[in-house]
């Protein structure tokens, strides 16, 4: 496995760990009581869910997609 590859799983999997944090966070009393009020959900929580997201997308792109060796020509 390259390294690009492993990498790439590592942030894969970083990435699902701060989403499943995020999105647990949303069941939280200050996050219930915020969302009941405003509609929204607090900052911190917001960012672990997004910043999730855009982890594993990146993540799984670099690992899945990428990394492979290079073709000769």
């Amino acid at each position: 496995m390259s390294p690009q590859r492993l990498f790439g799983l590592v942030l894969f999997v970083l990435g699902l760990v701060l989403l499943i944090v995020g999105i647990s966070a949303t069941h939280s009393v200050t996050d219930s009581v915020k969302e009941g009020l405003t509609g929204k959900y607090t900052d911190s929580t917001m960012w672990y869910i997004l910043g999730g997201l855009a982890m594993a997308i990146v993540g799984g792109a670099v690992a899945f997609l990428g990394g492979g060796r290079p073709h000769s020509v």
